[in-house]
């Protein structure tokens, strides 16, 4: 996982990591510092001390149990305050409701600590990549939810039966590459379906499409 020769800065996926414990926050920093492809621009080790000193990046790793300002809480704050940059969560936790949570907030990913640190990479390309970054045991519960979320009434956002099948596959952890071999299409009809959803739902990152997906009861 060390950089190759050559390899630029300015190539490189630029990574903030927002996470209290200090081993691990220093382990996270370098392991992304030492993998060709990969920079992290800073670390913090809350999300008060992120917003003060924001420096300009493509994707964070946020700790969801911080004290004061909660991970969720901070996903929501960043994603206000840069909606460009890609959010995933990075937690002990696997409950439904924190999952639910965080995707609402604005997460493109939730990774479990316990993540391998190949996997973890693997997760932060596929994010760069429009794909959801998952632990194995957190896409089961985001599945599930499509399965058993039953809100009193569905909204109607004039999605396409493609586009919703394009959208349930996306939340089961699909990369827009994976969707478009499920469906036999190519990635940039992918993309182009993509922005019509996102234009629609009036969203800004795929986690939000499926989430605001769950909350209207699109997936009966």
């Amino acid at each position: 996982m060390e950089r190759q020769p050559g390899a630029t800065e300015r190539q490189s996926v630029r990574v903030l990591i927002i996470e209290d414990q200090r081993g691990i926050r220093e382990g996270l920093r370098f392991l992304i510092d030492n993998t060709a492809g990969f920079r992290c621009v800073n670390a913090y080790d809350s999300i008060e001390a992120a917003l003060a000193a924001l420096q300009p990046a493509d994707v964070a790793l946020v700790d969801i149990g911080l004290p004061g300002v909660s991970g969720i809480e901070g996903i929501r704050l960043l994603k206000a305050r840069e909606p460009a940059l890609r959010l995933v969560a990075l937690t002990v936790y696997d409950d439904d409701d924190r999952i639910l949570q965080a995707l609402c907030a604005g997460a493109s990913g939730y990774l479990l600590k316990n993540t391998p640190p190949a996997r973890l990479l693997e997760c932060l390309r596929d994010v760069m990549g429009g794909g959801a970054a998952m632990s194995p045991e957190v896409a089961g519960r985001v599945i599930a939810l499509f399965k058993h979320f039953r809100p009193p009434e569905a909204a109607d956002y004039h999605l396409t039966p493609h586009e919703m099948r394009l959208l349930a596959l996306l939340g089961e952890g699909h990369s827009y590459k994976t969707a478009a071999a499920e469906l036999g299409s190519s990635v940039n009809t992918v993309g182009f379906h993509m922005r019509n959803i996102y234009s629609k739902l009036q969203v800004h990152s795929k986690a939000e499409a499926v989430a605001k997906a769950l909350r209207g009861g699109l997936f009966r």
